[in-house]
C-alpha cells in the first residue's frame, strides 16, 4: 500500500433514507399553509387544506381496498383533484395511470387493459367513453365519479361505485403516508405514437424526487429569464396525463407557490385566470401559445412578463418572436414520455441578454443545454460522439437518474430504446461550441431527396416567419425521380389572403441568402383551415402523409 493512500470503504451502514413524493411536501406543510391553490375562480384551497385532502384521498381509497401495486387511473382535466391524486396515489404505494383522455375510446380502453387498472376515477365530461368501453376493461372493479362544481351532472346511465368527494370523507387528514422502497413504481402513462399501439412507460418515487430536484434547480438557477422562484403563481397549460404536466405540478408544490388549474384548456378562461390571478409561470406546446395569442381576449390582456416554457414540438422563431413582441418570457424546455420528461432548457446566459432580440429569438427557440444529472450526447450511427461545430448532425442519447428503465410489458421495445447504454431519442441535432443543441428533425421527418437530406423542422421555421402565416408543417412525400419532395400545409393568421405562390416568393429570399438550397423549397404549398395534431397537441405528421398519398 502507498503511504498516505486512505482505505475508502463502503458505507454500507449509511442510513438508506428513502426519496419518496411525500418528502416533497415536507417544505410547503411548514412554509405555505396559507398559500393558495385555485381551480377555474370555482374552489380554492390553503396549501393547509390541500395537504389534508390528499391524505383524506390516500386513506380513503385504502379503506376502498386499494393496496400497494394496485393500479389507480384517473381521467379529469387539470384541477386540484389531479394534484391531490399526484401525491395520494404514490403515498400509498399504489400506482397512478394518467389516462390520456384525448386518444380514442378503443385505445383507452387497450391502455386500461394493459395496465390492469382496478380503480377509475372519472370525470363526468368522460361518462359516454366509459360506457362504451366499461364491459371490455374487467380488472376495474371500481368506478368513481368526478363531479364538476357548479355544473349539472351529465345524464347517463353508467353505475358509479363512489363520488370523489365520498371517498375523501372516507378518509383521515391525519392519515401517515407509509415508508417503502423508493425504487417503488408511482406512475404510469402511455405514448402517444403514430404507429402501433400505445406503449407504457413508467416511473418511479425516487426518479420523479429526483427529476423535481433537478428541473426545480434549473429553473430556479436562470437568472433573470425564465427563473421560477418562490413569488411566482404557476399554471399548467400542459395535460396532466401527459408525463405529470412535464414535472412541473411537482416543483410547483415543492416550492410552495400560489397554483392556479384551468380545467379544460379554453383560451378565454386561460387569459381570464392569467389576468385575474396574475398568473407569471406557466408552459405548454407551441398550438396552445399560438391558440391563445389568436384569442380575441388576448387583445385586451396585459401578457408582459408571462414566463413560458415551450416543448413538446419545434418552436419556430415566428411563434417566439411574436410572444416576445407582446412582453413575455418565452423559452424552449426539450424532452419526451420516456424521460419524464424534462432535459434540457435553452438557458440565456447573462451576456446573451445584451444580443440583439433576433439573436436572442435564435437562442430561445433551441433545444438548449442539459439540466443537472443529464448526461446527453450527440452520437453517430456507431454511438461515436460528433464534433460540436453546429453542423454535423447525429442522433441525440441521453442518460439521466429518471429515464424510464424500459416500457411496461415491452421487453423488446425497451431493447431497442436503451440500445449501447444510452436512451435514443430519435432526435437529430447539432451542437454548437457553447454546448447548446439545436434539434434539426426528427429521424422518422428528415425528408431525403436525391441523397441530400432536408431537414423538415427548417423549412417550417423560415415559413413561420412569413407575417400572414399562423402555423406551418412539412413533410416528404414519394416522388418517383428524387424519392422524396417536401410538401408543406400552411395555416394563415386572421383574415389574410395569401397564396402557395406568396409563400415561395418569401422562402426565395433564404435561397437567394444562401440559408437554404433551391431544391429544399416545398414542391407542393397546401394553405389550410387546420393541420392534423396528435393527442397532445403536436403536429402529426404520420396522418398528414397518409392524408396527402390518399388525395393525390
Amino acid at each position: 500500500m502507498l503511504q498516505g493512500t486512505r482505505i475508502i470503504e463502503r458505507a454500507d451502514n449509511a442510513y438508506p433514507y428513502p426519496l419518496l413524493i411525500k418528502r416533497l411536501l415536507d417544505m410547503p406543510s411548514v412554509r405555505a399553509l396559507n398559500q393558495e391553490i385555485i381551480y377555474r375562480n370555482t374552489r380554492r384551497f390553503t396549501y393547509a387544506q390541500f395537504l389534508g385532502r390528499a391524505r383524506q384521498l390516500a386513506s380513503g381509497l385504502s379503506r376502498m381496498g386499494v393496496r400497494p401495486g394496485d393500479t389507480v387511473a384517473f381521467m379529469d382535466w387539470d384541477s386540484y383533484r389531479y394534484l391531490e391524486a399526484y401525491f395520494a396515489v404514490p403515498g400509498i404505494g399504489a400506482v397512478l395511470h394518467t389516462v390520456n383522455v384525448r386518444l380514442s375510446p378503443d385505445q383507452i380502453r387497450f391502455t386500461m387493459n394493459h395496465a390492469e387498472d382496478t380503480v377509475v376515477f372519472v370525470h363526468q365530461d368522460f361518462i359516454p367513453i366509459v360506457e362504451a368501453i366499461r364491459e371490455k376493461v374487467p380488472s376495474v372493479k371500481k368506478w368513481i365519479l368526478i363531479k364538476e362544481p357548479g355544473e349539472p351532472e351529465t345524464a347517463h346511465t353508467m353505475r358509479f361505485d363512489a363520488e370523489y368527494e365520498e371517498v375523501l370523507a372516507l378518509g383521515n387528514t391525519d392519515f401517515e403516508f407509509p415508508d417503502m422502497d423508493e425504487n417503488s413504481q408511482a406512475t404510469m402513462s402511455y405514448t402517444t405514437g403514430t404507429t402501433g399501439d400505445p406503449k407504457g412507460v413508467y416511473f418511479s418515487h425516487r426518479q420523479l424526487v429526483l427529476h423535481t430536484l433537478s428541473v426545480g434547480m434549473a429553473l430556479g438557477n436562470i437568472d433573470p429569464v425564465g427563473k421560477f422562484k418562490a413569488g411566482d403563481v404557476y399554471m399548467p397549460m400542459t395535460p396532466m396525463f401527459h408525463v405529470h404536466a412535464w414535472g412541473l405540478p411537482y416543483i410547483a408544490t415543492l416550492m410552495g407557490v400560489k397554483q392556479v388549474y384551468p380545467g379544460r384548456y379554453e383560451p378565454a378562461m386561460l387569459l381570464k385566470l392569467r389576468q385575474e390571478h396574475k398568473v407569471t409561470f406557466s408552459h405548454c406546446v407551441p398550438t396552445i401559445l399560438q391558440m391563445l395569442l389568436s384569442a380575441p381576449e388576448a387583445k385586451t390582456t396585459d401578457l408582459s412578463g408571462w414566463k413560458m416554457v415551450i416543448g413538446g414540438a419545434a418552436f419556430t422563431t415566428g411563434l417566439c418572436k411574436q410572444a416576445m413582441d407582446l412582453g413575455m418570457d418565452v423559452f424552449t424546455g426539450y424532452g419526451m414520455s420516456e424521460t419524464c420528461p424534462i432535459l434540457t432548457i435553452s438557458i440565456l446566459k447573462p451576456e446573451m441578454l445584451e444580443l440583439e432580440e433576433s439573436e436572442q429569438v435564435d437562442i430561445r427557440i433551441k433545444t438548449g443545454i442539459a439540466v443537472p444529472l443529464v448526461e446527453l450526447k450527440i452520437m453517430d450511427t456507431e454511438l461515436n460522439p460528433i464534433p460540436m461545430d453546429n453542423v454535423t448532425s447525429g442522433e441525440i442519447c441521453v442518460r439521466s437518474p429518471w429515464c424510464t428503465q424500459g416500457y411496461f410489458k415491452g421487453a423488446q421495445q425497451g431493447k431497442a430504446l436503451w440500445q449501447g447504454g444510452y436512451l435514443h431519442t430519435g432526435d437529430v441535432a447539432v451542437r454548437d461550441a457553447n454546448g447548446y443543441v439545436r434539434i434539426t428533425d426528427r429521424l422518422k421527418d428528415v425528408i431525403k431527396t436525391g441523397g441530400e437530406w432536408i431537414s423538415s423542422l427548417e423549412i417550417e421555421n423560415l415559413i413561420s416567419q412569413h407575417p400572414a402565416v399562423r402555423e406551418a408543417a412539412v413533410v416528404g412525400v414519394p416522388d418517383a425521380k428524387w424519392g422524396e419532395r417536401p410538401l408543406a400545409m400552411v395555416v394563415v393568421a386572421g383574415e389574410s389572403r395569401i397564396g402557395s405562390d406568396d409563400i415561395k416568393t418569401f422562402l426565395m429570399k433564404f435561397v437567394e441568402d444562401g440559408v437554404i438550397e433551391k431544391w429544399a423549397l416545398p414542391e407542393r404549398i397546401l394553405i389550410t383551415e387546420t393541420i392534423p395534431k396528435t393527442s397532445v397537441g403536436k403536429i402529426d405528421k404520420k396522418v398528414i402523409r397518409v392524408n396527402v398519398q390518399s388525395n393525390g
